[in-house]
């Protein structure tokens, strides 16, 4: 019986012992520590989540939106919760687009606790895969950039990464703008994980509206023809361009191969470029203009001032030719440009003399950047006069031996149609609503000058002008046809060559320019 005492009062004296200690522990959980604990638990059912704003808009002139962003998801499962990887694939696989196999691989990793499935998934798929209700799978809220006219003016948008950072294009270029600011979304969980308080700390500011200068039925009229240029005549690329000459306004830009601007990965590298702020090429026959207009101005010539044109023409080591043979004649400034004389030409870049003809270069803005706001933009590229060689005055007037881009030449003829003035290209209108200020121009060349070279220049696409048959009854038309061989190996080739048109209309007082350069077409 004593036994059985001593063995209950070492029971009891444990017991006790043991009670006293959780209440010491209870104590101290209770009273010492009951803050900190709070704390955590707090942690434990708080859950605080990044809310994306919102991408802004860009739209058309008239308000036609060209990229928008909707609602997504990005995918991800935890595949410690996932028991049967490859049933599960074969779920989502159809709705995806995603191999079953490449899904089942990702489920089936066990040394990680999360793996993304796919990013910026469609909202209706997203709630489909929701509404599976499989375990391990999660859809975290995020914001896909869509561009509802897919292939229009896709190079000159340009594309949204899926951290929601443009990386071309006005989406680069104005992703400060476009962007927004994430918000901050606090989310009170029960005891089983289910929400039971909503707090938006920091709500998310969606990004602004950016609106440009294109109008997009001229855009569709562009890229239309762009697309039958490439069809026809398959060349290695293609760029067009349509401003309002009297403000440097695009109204429309092109570049061909078209893209899908909602499946850029889908389209060869190169094909992404836009080749009109991007790309540099000789300008050719083009080029003339600039240097009559140099003349014009330095008062060297005037539009009837005859010159004597050879059959041939020696430059230093070079024979300079037109493109038409003939005997020597006499021909006037006017007819020169008409007739796209390279001859002709040369010899009016030599009146002006190595040192001017490079300012009059200069100064219609070749050599250096246009300012257009478009990301990428080449200066091309322009050898100062110091670094002529002998030939060099019978290669540089008729627009062979400096590169230029598509967006300097359409400025260029804008300030011959604008009476003058060099205005920088713009293409943005206006940001949030507020219209942006249009850049100023300056003048280079007296309206005089500026008169005499539109008339000349609507002259070629009269009878007897290299672009006759452009001429549209009923228009008055001004421009100028160019051809420049392709230098390849330090050689220019005798079949690859640039092909180009630069034109405005009306011709007395114009109102829209159109320049189209097609690299390398093939066949006539």
């Amino acid at each position: 019986m004593a036994n059985i005492d001593r063995r209950i009062g070492i029971l009891f004296a444990v017991f006790v012992g043991l009670l006293g200690a959780a209440v010491i522990r209870a104590t101290d959980l209770g009273v010492v520590r009951a803050g900190s604990l709070q704390r955590i638990a707090a942690t434990q059912q708080v859950t605080k989540v990044t809310v994306p704003a919102y991408r802004g808009a860009i739209t058309d002139r008239n308000g036609v939106q060209l990229a928008i962003s909707q609602s997504a998801d990005d995918i991800a499962a935890d595949p410690h919760l996932i028991k049967d990887p490859l049933r599960v694939a074969g779920q989502l696989a159809p709705l995806l687009g995603t191999p079953q196999a490449t899904l089942a691989a990702a489920l089936s990793k066990q040394h990680t606790g999360f793996v993304y499935l796919a990013r910026l998934v469609a909202a209706d798929r997203a709630q489909a895969i929701i509404r599976l209700r499989i375990d391990g799978l999660t859809a975290i809220p995020q914001v896909r950039r869509v561009y509802p006219r897919a292939w229009a003016a896709s190079q000159v948008l340009g594309g949204v990464h899926a951290n929601g950072h443009g990386y071309s294009g006005i989406e680069y270029r104005y992703d400060n703008v476009l962007r927004g600011t994430t918000g901050l979304r606090r989310i009170v969980n029960d005891a089983i994980g289910q929400p039971i308080a909503i707090d938006d700390v920091r709500p998310a500011q969606a990004g602004r509206t950016v609106q440009l200068t294109i109008d997009s039925p001229l855009q569709d009229e562009v890229e239309q023809v762009l697309a039958g240029v490439g069809a026809q005549y398959s060349p290695k690329g293609a760029t067009a361009i349509a401003m309002d000459p009297n403000t440097g306004a695009i109204l429309a830009l092109a570049n061909w191969p078209r893209v899908d601007a909602n499946d850029v990965a889908g389209a060869p590298s190169y094909a992404s470029r836009n080749r009109v702020v991007g790309y540099g090429y000789e300008p050719g026959s083009t080029f003339k203009a600039v240097t009559v207009a140099g003349a014009l101005q330095d008062q060297v010539v005037a539009p009837g001032t005859e010159l004597g044109v050879p059959s041939v023409l020696q430059v230093a080591d070079r024979q300079i030719h037109d493109a038409d043979s003939h005997g020597d004649e006499t021909l006037s400034v006017a007819q020169i440009l008409q007739r796209s004389s390279n001859i002709g030409a040369d010899e009016i870049g030599m009146k002006l003399g190595p040192q001017r003809f490079d300012y009059w270069v200069r100064r219609f803005g070749f050599g250096a950047p246009t300012w257009v706001d478009l990301p990428g933009e080449e200066a091309g590229i322009v050898l100062p006069w110091q670094r002529y060689s002998g030939s060099s005055m019978g290669n540089l007037p008729i627009g062979q031996g400096e590169l230029v881009t598509p967006i300097q030449m359409a400025a260029a003829y804008s300030a011959i149609a604008d009476g003058g003035v060099l205005r920088p290209p713009h293409i943005v209108g206006a940001i949030g609503g507020k219209a942006v200020q249009v850049p100023r121009g300056h003048r280079i060349i007296s309206p005089t000058a500026a008169a005499q070279l539109r008339d000349m220049l609507r002259g070629v696409l009269a009878d007897g002008g290299t672009a006759s048959g452009a001429a549209i009854p009923g228009y008055d038309l001004a421009g100028k046809t160019g051809t420049a061989n392709v230098a390849v190996n330090g050689a220019y080739s005798s079949t690859a060559f640039y092909a180009s048109f630069i034109g405005f209309v009306p011709a007395s007082h114009p109102r829209l320019l159109v320049a189209v350069v097609v690299d390398q077409p093939q066949g006539t």
